[in-house]
């Protein structure tokens, strides 16, 4: 039995044993789900169309086994949502108002989310003492919105970083070049000439950009869709009108919050600006900021994933002439890969409010790519509650070791360290908030070689300048990674809530009808 017992332990500990490329159980589990995913068909995703779902129905009933079964399969392929923006719709998606998205993933609660766009809290050249306001501002921001009497769960800032765009350069040279009229017909010399012009313009523009990128910079704030929402929404009236007047009170307030911390100019994106952006994402050639045809109702491509890659067929719209139809548009092909950075692979450091530059303006990294980390706001009792357990665990562990004269694990020192100082953050009158977060990076390129070039860039990158020891690459599930970095609150586990946090919820109970609020 003892040896059957060290044998049963010994493949446990092979198992489980963390590596630079995860367990064997974790990759073991990734070739499942890629084959599950493969047998399956949804390793594809078609945009659902009307005409074309009726046919297949109709293959399905009084097609031969082999043609049922194709059709079957189609099905499964053809969906209303791409895979990362599951079970999304609108609870508002009107002209000139805030797009207000409305979730319900599977097997998940229910949510409300919104988009802000900001221009960031540091442009140019700033002083350490206006770094120190900013970070300060963003801390209150998000302390605000952790009490439990706040309905906000999640806050989601996002940068994409993509090159340039140059049509209004574009748009300025082909206002001011001489243009063929009936009345003037261009002799062939002519046309030479004008061609000529437009080439040396473009690579004028092209030369001018080459090598440089930018950043676009958001905000996405979730609120949970719970008893406390609606009670508050029914102060408001009735239906999901009174839902969308509390949300204006919400977005209002969450603007001015955003105001207060420095982040600039702000504003709440439509339900079209939020399609196009993720749009965009998907299809970089697509203009982060054209929306006048997008469909806030169709925001997902014809896509399919590899084990390592989730890659979208489109076309590229810049390349037409005004007039042109989108038929002349040339297709393109975008390859993307998400990876997760987690609190535990990151090496034990102090670190800056500037720790992420590298990432975001790094000169190591010429690639597009979206980066976002997920904030989920926890009341202070209730974190002050984990990081009193925390450090009590790591306390006795290390009394234990010591009383048994054995070394005492560095990690275990590092962790009753982080929870003392988290106590002392949260101490009574701090005005602090707990918070659990998780980080997303996309990369996207133009092929699979260039894919695998920018991941191995990404990695160094993050290795060397950020002291993240290991990215999890979410592969085996790509293309609902990628919705991790959409403007949408997606990636984050839902809330684990502790036994004591449940039994204050409860006791709180629901307002009053009587109450103001």
């Amino acid at each position: 039995m003892l040896i059957v017992a060290a044998i049963a332990a010994g493949l446990t500990f092979l198992m489980t044993a963390k590596t630079h490329r995860g367990s064997l159980i974790q990759r073991r589990r990734k070739r499942k789900r890629w084959a599950a995913r493969k047998r399956l068909g949804t390793d594809m995703f078609t945009p659902y169309d009307d005409e074309t779902w009726g046919l297949l129905e109709e293959q399905a009933r009084t097609g031969s086994k082999a043609e049922q079964a194709d059709a079957a399969r189609l099905m499964r392929q053809m969906r209303a949502n791409p895979e990362g923006a599951d079970g999304m719709g609108w609870l508002q998606y009107g002209a000139n108002v805030p797009g207000i998205a409305w979730h319900s993933p599977v097997g998940e609660s229910e949510y409300l989310s919104v988009a802000f766009s900001v221009s960031g809290q540091l442009r140019g050249m700033e002083t350490a003492e206006a770094l120190l306001r900013a970070s300060s501002g963003w801390g209150r921001f998000l302390a605000r919105r952790a009490a439990p009497s706040s309905l906000i769960s999640d806050v989601q800032p996002m940068t994409r970083v993509l090159p340039p765009d140059s049509a209004r350069q574009q748009l300025w040279v082909a206002d001011r070049l001489e243009r063929e009229t009936p009345e003037r017909p261009w002799t062939p010399e002519q046309w030479t000439s004008w061609g000529d012009q437009t080439r040396s313009y473009d690579d004028v523009i092209r030369l001018a950009s080459a090598g440089s990128m930018v950043q676009r910079h958001y905000v996405v704030v979730s609120w949970p869709i719970t008893q406390a929402f609606t009670d508050a929404a029914a102060k408001f009236g009735t239906g999901r009108e009174a839902w969308r007047s509390f949300m204006a009170d919400e977005i209002n307030s969450t603007v001015r919050g955003l105001r207060d911390a420095k982040e600039g100019d702000v504003a709440p994106l439509t339900a079209k600006q939020t399609a196009a952006l993720m749009l965009h994402q998907q299809n970089p050639h697509l203009p982060i900021d054209q929306i006048r045809k997008v469909n806030p109702a169709r925001f997902g491509l014809t896509s399919h994933d590899e084990f390592s890659a989730h890659v979208v067929d489109g076309i590229d719209p810049t390349f037409l002439a005004p007039g042109d139809p989108i038929e002349n548009a040339p297709a393109v092909q975008w390859w993307h890969r998400t990876a997760a950075i987690h609190g535990e692979n990151l090496a034990v450091a102090g670190r800056t409010p500037l720790w992420l530059l590298d990432l975001l303006i790094g000169r190591e990294l010429k690639v597009v790519r979206t980066i976002a980390f997920h904030l989920h706001l926890v009341p202070a009792a209730q974190a002050k509650a984990k990081a009193r357990q925390d450090a009590v665990r790591d306390g006795s562990a290390i009394y234990a070791a010591q009383q048994k004269g054995r070394l005492v694990n560095d990690e275990t020192q590092m962790g009753l360290g982080a929870a003392e100082r988290r106590k002392a953050d949260l101490a009574a009158g701090s005005h602090h908030h707990g918070v659990e977060w998780v980080g997303y990076v996309t990369i996207s390129a133009t092929s699979r070689d260039e894919l695998a070039k920018a991941s191995r860039q990404l990695e160094e990158v993050c290795a060397t300048g950020l002291g993240i020891e290991r990215l999890d690459w979410q592969d085996s599930f790509q293309s609902a990674a990628s919705g991790a970095t959409w403007p949408i609150g997606r990636g984050l586990r839902p809330d684990a809530s502790t036994l004591a946090g449940r039994a204050v919820s409860r006791l709180a109970g629901r307002s009053e009808k009587e109450a103001i609020s």
